[in-house]
């Protein structure tokens, strides 16, 4: 991706829905003058979709009544935007600071300011539990693989399992010194992992609520982690003593830490040996892994690096977006999403030159993404899930 980006009016839905309306649309440039422009409403057709113009600067493509196709032909650039299939603003009264999606997609999971975890129904926003438990807020949550348990973690320190059912909370890990602030899963669940801002990333087993290993002493906050499987060529290292009979699945696994003193770095789950650290531009916020060999890291001021863990010396790329904090990034598809604090969220797929805006916040942070097939939701600090969808990828 180049270093110019299209942006565009969040509600040019509503903004081109009749004639004459008009809507802005912008291209920034690293190093240039904003580029400006507007988009207009001659009319719209019989099947409900509008005919659209543009200033001069921009071009209009293809239009649908959820998504417009852009270019800026000076700057060799095209966005799509597409906007909400629907929204849930009712689930939550103040910002939602994490989600996530059951496997098989029928439920949802999210935390917020107003101090309240709930599951809720994907295809109407209908809650059905809500899991009360931890003091203060919750920081993070997933569901374990069966999408029938629950795990968060909180500024309480304490990490949770719940069930799906009942809203009972049979399990609670304490060990952690400050608030967890994320939370991995490994293989089926006999275990998981959490990193909090004490600076340690820790092993815990579910079935005697305890703590196996810290995994990583870091000294820093650890601000996010993600568990994965690197190709075969890296060395994992070799514990020292035989691991407990308790700890399960972590064999071949790599972890990934994104840590607040500017570095991104990797460990080994069974041998606790540190496999590599990366110096950012910034603070890491988030990690995630899109293949064995490659993984992304976002960063506070707003980078993107893309690193070949069998080579982690230079990045393969770095994409400089907006300058706003990367806030998540998962994979999806051939390439990923990716969502930042200043209410931006896009698709980036390996084939595609175009860049997928999914848009709708107007610059509040979107601070989670979970996805299940072509259906795409975002939570954000206004309050509002919001649920896309990317049939046409």
């Amino acid at each position: 991706m180049g270093s110019a980006r299209i942006f565009i009016q969040s509600d040019w839905q509503q903004a081109l829905r009749k004639a004459d309306g008009e809507a802005w649309v912008s291209c920034k440039i690293a190093g240039k003058p904003t580029i400006y422009g507007c988009l207009k409403c001659l009319g719209v057709g019989s099947d409900g979709i509008p005919h659209i113009t543009s200033s001069d600067e921009f071009v209009v493509h293809a239009v649908t009544k959820k998504s417009i196709s852009v270019s800026c032909p000076s700057e060799n650039t095209s966005s799509k935007f597409l906007s909400p299939y629907t929204g849930f603003a009712r689930i939550h009264g103040k910002s939602i600071t994490c989600m996530d999606v059951s496997s098989g997609g029928g439920l949802g999971l999210s935390t917020s300011t107003d101090g309240s975890m709930k599951i809720w129904q994907t295809n109407n926003g209908e809650i059905r539990r809500v899991l009360e438990g931890h003091i203060y807020d919750v920081n993070c949550c997933m569901f374990f693989p069966s999408g029938m348990v629950v795990l968060s973690g909180g500024m309480d320190s304490q990490i949770k399992i719940w069930s799906v059912e009942d809203a009972s909370c049979p399990v609670t890990f304490k060990g952690h010194q400050a608030g967890i602030l994320d939370l991995a899963v490994v293989d089926r669940g006999r275990n998981v992992l959490s990193c909090s801002r004490d600076g340690t990333a820790r092993l815990w087993d579910c079935g005697r609520s305890s703590c196996l290993a810290v995994v990583a002493e870091c000294g820093v906050p650890i601000n996010g982690m993600c568990i994965g499987v690197p190709d075969n060529t890296v060395n994992l290292g070799s514990h020292e003593e035989p691991p407990s009979d308790r700890e399960v699945g972590t064999g071949g696994k790599l972890l990934l830490l994104a840590r607040e003193d500017k570095k991104l770095q990797g460990v080994s789950v069974q041998s606790r040996t540190p496999i590599f650290v990366f110096d950012g531009s910034d603070a890491f916020n988030c990690c995630t892994f899109i293949s064995s060999m490659s993984v992304l890291a976002g960063t506070q001021d707003g980078n993107i690096y893309t690193l070949d863990v069998r080579n982690t010396r230079t990045p393969v790329q770095t994409l400089c977006k907006s300058g706003a904090p990367v806030l998540s990034l998962m994979p999806f598809g051939e390439g990923f999403i990716a969502s930042q604090g200043d209410g931006t969220c896009f698709v980036l797929q390996q084939d595609s030159a175009q860049v997928l805006e999914l848009i709708g916040p107007d610059y509040d942070p979107v601070y989670k993404v979970a996805a299940m097939d072509k259906l795409v939701y975002t939570c954000c600090r206004d309050g509002i899930i919001r649920k896309y969808q990317l049939t046409d990828l």
